[in-house]
């Protein structure tokens, strides 16, 4: 009898007949046919396990994409497989891997870039409201997940940061032994003594250095930790790509560490991926200064005198102090002589400004200053303020301290093997002022037009600073004060038709300012004021021209001249300032009749332009309004 002969009524289920159940198969077919099944079932399961380490959702992708490729192909185990086959079987997923680090790298550069992108068609990418860090989290996620694929052992929570602590250990046993130069870990050229006196000494590029700076920050506790501040701070530096390629330069120890399909051991795959990551040497990034904000940074300092007019003979004590986004050192005292030194301090951010001057002690008190420069000995950025001023009484304006304005100094990664020398001698912000004030017969001659529109650049570079997202702003100080700054426009307006002073005594533009003041501080005792809105700007002049002059700095009279225009810019009195100085008689003694100042038609137009500054708040930087409480 077999199983459904028995009677049964329909809609019921039949009675099994137990004798029929109780007996086991004529033949063993089944049993034949069930344990190819299950060995390759239990196989598969076993590799995938053993081998991917992955999710639980990426396994079953993965299996189901194995159990699509056929009959053909079956899975014995992997350490048997040829790498051809290995190459297929991982295709996918080295694939997907390649994939998302591409997406990954534009959706980051887009982000970067900003409107620029999308003025260049990446306007597809959503980026909206991502932050940078989230990108770059996210872009760390993905370099442990490659760096975890086909690992022989899994050592410590970050497979990145235990392949990075396996190189070291080979470098520092190599070094050791005397197989390795140091050549082999600092891919830079030595530095030449007949160029110390102008250039710093060449910054290691070094993987193992880059390290032991991460090492060395005592906040960071985990591994994870430490290899995302190691990937930051590769990425700051523009290395990231370089550094990951000297890592798996050492075969025999990847090898060692991953099996033969994983994704680090597929050639073609990992040189496309090492291109992808180059192509954030294109962005400029400060992800590791921006987050690491309470750390030590070593700071390297060096200053360039000119050896011209006696400027090398200086006597006297220098100081220097060196402000940033992030905060403003104290006043560091140089020794005498020395003009380079390297000191430590609390993470400054971006470098802003530079307050440099001496105590005017000793028989010749008389520093020529050509450029002050400051590195950050992790990072590798470096900055230049450019000065070509004297610091000394009875020198130029008689300054013994300047505020000098800096800039990033542009890297080139096509040369990153050579060491970082300093560019030509840029133009100084001050260069202007030092042909007026030295040599007022060599001076510029800039007519109105040129004028107008440097002054118009500047206040529109200030309006765009505004309009631009604040991730995307650069430095206001430079636009104030820099080279084609506010201060430097103005300063080229008040020059114009200036009288050329009398022999052996210079004139400045705060000397003008300074009667003007004198003369409206009469009126107001004599109680001649012509109207209320005319006396409060008069008063208001006069109040900032006084509080700058009992300033107790010892900052010279050009330096006076860009503290009032700062402060005019941060109150929105500029406009008025200059319409009240085209008004007073003092003008009419100190300018020609063709100055820019008596011409009413180009006051007006210059009010106008200075008007469309109101509508912001400028926030000025410390040190350019160091010791003014109003």
């Amino acid at each position: 009898m077999k199983i459904g002969q028995g009677k049964y009524e329909p809609g019921f289920f039949p009675k099994l007949q137990s004798d029929v159940l109780s007996t086991g198969p004529a033949s063993n077919k089944w049993t034949k046919r069930n344990a190819p099944a299950q060995w390759r079932r239990k196989d598969r399961q076993k590799q995938h396990t053993e081998h991917l380490r992955l999710d639980n959702d990426q396994r079953e992708k993965y299996i189901q994409e194995a159990r699509n490729m056929g009959s053909t192909i079956r899975q014995p185990k992997l350490s048997n497989l040829s790498p051809s086959v290995i190459a297929q079987t991982n295709w996918k997923f080295v694939e997907g891997l390649l994939k998302e680090c591409r997406n990954k790298t534009k959706r980051m550069l887009v982000e970067k870039m900003g409107r620029e992108a999308v003025e260049l068609g990446h306007g597809e990418v959503n980026i909206t409201g991502v932050e940078e860090n989230t990108l770059i989290a996210s872009l760390c996620d993905l370099l442990e997940r490659i760096w975890s694929h086909g690992l022989q052992v899994k050592q410590g929570k970050s497979a990145l940061w235990s392949h990075l602590l396996h190189y070291q250990e080979n470098r520092q046993r190599k070094l050791t032994s005397g197989s390795l130069s140091t050549s082999g870990i600092f891919l830079d050229s030595e530095r030449r003594k007949s160029d110390a006196s102008s250039v710093m000494p060449p910054l290691r590029i070094s993987l193992i250095q880059d390290m032991r700076h991460i090492q060395n920050i005592g906040e960071i506790k985990t591994d994870v930790g430490k290899a995302r501040a190691w990937v930051r701070l590769s990425m700051e530096k523009k290395l990231l790509s370089r550094h990951l390629k000297q890592l798996l330069s050492d075969h025999e120890l990847t090898k060692k560490l991953y099996k033969r399909y994983a994704f680090l051991r597929c050639d073609d795959e990992k040189e496309q991926f090492l291109y992808h990551l180059l192509s954030f040497n294109a962005v400029d990034y400060f992800c590791f200064t921006n987050v690491f904000t309470t750390i030590l940074i070593p700071y390297h300092i060096l200053i360039v005198p000119s050896k011209k007019l006696g400027g090398s003979m200086f006597t006297a004590n220098p100081w220097i102090c060196i402000s940033g986004e992030l905060g403003e050192t104290q006043i560091l005292q140089i020794p005498r002589n020395v003009l380079e030194m390297t000191f430590e301090y609390q993470n400054l951010g971006k470098l802003t400004t530079v307050q440099i001057g001496h105590d005017n002690s000793g028989l010749y008190a008389k520093w020529l200053v050509e450029y002050v420069m400051v590195r950050n000995e992790i990072t590798g950025h470096t900055y230049k303020f450019p000065c070509g001023r004297w610091l000394g009484k009875g020198m130029d304006d008689g300054s013994l301290e300047r505020v000098l304005v800096g800039d990033l100094l542009t890297s080139q990664p096509e040369v990153d093997e050579r060491p970082c020398r300093t560019p030509p001698l840029q133009q100084s912000p001050s260069v202007i002022r030092r042909l007026v004030t030295i040599s007022p017969n060599n001076k510029p001659k800039l007519n109105t037009g040129q004028i107008q529109e440097s002054i118009g650049e500047a206040v529109n570079g200030i309006v765009k600073h505004f309009h631009k997202p604040e991730k995307e702003r650069g430095s206001l100080t430079l636009l104030l004060c820099g080279e084609c700054g506010l201060v430097s426009a103005l300063e080229q307006a008040f020059q114009h038709g200036f009288k050329s002073p009398r022999l052996f005594k210079n004139v400045f533009i705060w000397d003008f300012l300074e009667k003007a003041q004198t003369y409206y501080e009469t009126l107001e005792q004599n109680e001649l004021v012509p109207e209320e809105n005319w006396h409060m700007r008069a008063r208001n002049f006069c109040r900032f021209v006084t509080a700058i002059n009992n300033n107790p700095r010892n900052i010279g009279k050009d330096g006076k001249f860009q503290m009032l225009v700062c402060l005019g810019a941060r109150d929105h009195l500029l406009h008025h300032w200059i319409a009240l100085l085209a008004d007073c008689p003092i003008t009419a003694h100190m300018y020609e009749d063709v100055a820019l100042i008596k011409d009413h038609t180009l006051v007006n137009s210059l009010i106008r332009v200075l008007q469309t500054l109101q509508e912001f708040n400028i926030t000025l930087e410390t040190s350019l309004v160091k010791g003014i409480d109003i």
